[in-house]
């Protein structure tokens, strides 16, 4: 009897000595033994309460960015490399969102918006888990420097003709809530960007001193897209300048009915094209704009092409610079259906 006891006591004690030690693994380093596994025995796994075994997703870095430096017009391909990027599905830069956004593991590819307002400088790159649909910049509207601002038409102002302004962008995610981050240059290293750089500083603060303003004799608009083709890389000649401020200057330079036809006729010096407004796929950022008002085969305005947006079904929307309405992100049809109805345009764009 005596044996016996001491077997059940023995047993007894093993039971709760067994208790304690089960006890005690399951509470040392969030559930790894000493040598990092888990209570189940399985490498970096944890069981749940039906047996099956869950892997953490890793929180994702970004390491490194290239090209560190993009254009102004953007539309190069942006590379970040990293670590737990496979759910990233948006991407904005400077508060701009970015289109064709892929992800894996270890890497994320965009194509880079072009600057906000074509403004050299550092951009925040901001990954998200979310979709972010890009939209079309928002226009501004200012009187400038004492602008009449009827876009050649007599008796049309900018306050009466805009009967529905330009819609916002949409909203995007602010940095702050994104899953991870890393930063980018843009910088102004092509005619366009120069010639986009120039448009977007003197939208609305006329260049005076140089090229003087031409509202007081009609409207400033071509002197405004004149000036742009300067900072693009063109050069004054004897047949297009303006001179003193303003003081002397062709009709070429700064007149709708002269500039348009002196442009044809010089195209091919130019490295340009005539195009209809059924042509929209080939219009670039830096492309010319006239409008007719009225039918009558003679332009009355003139704007410099900001933004080519195209919307998910497909439809192309052209938004431009100018003075005379002075804006930033002017739209094409806007301007032809509620401002001016049944107005037409048409472009002279860039070959290269």
């Amino acid at each position: 009897m005596t044996a016996s006891m001491n077997r059940r006591a023995l047993l007894s004690l093993a039971g709760v000595a067994g208790i304690g030690l089960a006890v005690a693994a399951c509470s040392s380093g969030g559930g790894k033994d000493g040598g990092g596994k888990s209570s189940s025995g399985k490498n970096g796994n944890a069981e749940d309460g039906n047996g099956s075994t869950s892997t953490s997703t890793p929180k994702p870095v970004a390491k490194s960015l290239t090209p560190a430096q993009v254009p102004l017009v953007g539309g190069v391909t942006v590379t970040v490399a990293g670590t737990g990027l496979a759910a990233v599905k948006g991407v904005t830069v400077g508060g701009v969102a970015a289109r064709d956004v892929t992800a894996t593991a270890t890497k994320v590819t965009f194509t880079a918006p072009h600057q906000a307002m074509y403004t050299p400088g550092d951009a925040a790159v901001a990954l998200f888990t979310e979709s972010i649909e890009p939209s079309p910049s928002a226009n501004q509207s200012s009187d400038g420097n004492g602008s009449a601002a009827n876009d050649g038409q007599t008796g049309v102002t900018q306050d009466s003709a805009t009967a529905t302004p330009t819609p916002t962008a949409a909203p995007v995610p602010d940095a702050s809530t994104a899953v991870a981050t890393s930063s980018m240059a843009y910088a102004a290293l092509t005619d366009v960007d120069r010639q986009l750089q120039y448009a977007m500083a003197h939208w609305k603060d006329y260049n005076l001193s140089e090229y003087g303003t031409m509202n007081p004799i009609g409207g400033d608009c071509a002197n405004y897209v004149s000036q742009t083709l300067i900072a693009r890389g063109w050069e004054q000649r004897s047949d297009w300048y303006n001179r003193a401020a303003g003081a002397e200057h062709s009709a070429t330079w700064t007149y709708c009915p002269t500039m348009d036809p002196w442009l044809e006729t010089n195209a091919a010096e130019f490295g340009l094209t005539r195009r209809s407004s059924d042509e929209r796929d080939e219009v670039k950022v830096g492309d010319i704009v006239f409008y007719d008002w009225n039918a009558n085969g003679s332009p009355d305005h003139t704007t410099i092409v900001s933004e080519v947006f195209t919307e998910p079904d497909g439809t192309i929307r052209i938004k431009s610079a100018s003075h005379n309405q002075d804006g930033p992100y002017r739209d094409l049809d806007e301007m032809i259906t509620v401002q001016h109805p049944g107005g037409t345009a048409w472009f002279h764009t860039f070959d290269a």
